[in-house]
């Protein structure tokens, strides 16, 4: 589905940025372009990226480091 279109960005687009390591609305925008004119996709930009990197916690996938 498109999410993006200022950008003509869907959300297969966004998944495969996020698999490549973005990780943030603003990694996001500046590989992707996306939020970046209107800015009407944000929101559902940013709920794509708190799906997919919850779903790569549940897959058991570290996301970040203890301190120690």
């Amino acid at each position: 589905m498109y999410v993006c279109l200022c950008k003509g960005i869907t959300d297969t687009q966004i998944r495969a940025a996020i698999d490549a390591g973005a990780s943030s609305l603003r990694d996001l925008r500046n590989t992707l372009g996306v939020a970046s004119q209107c800015g009407k996709c944000g929101v559902l930009t940013r709920d794509i990226v708190r799906d997919s990197l919850g779903g790569l916690a549940a897959q058991g996938s570290p996301m970040f480091y203890a301190a120690g």
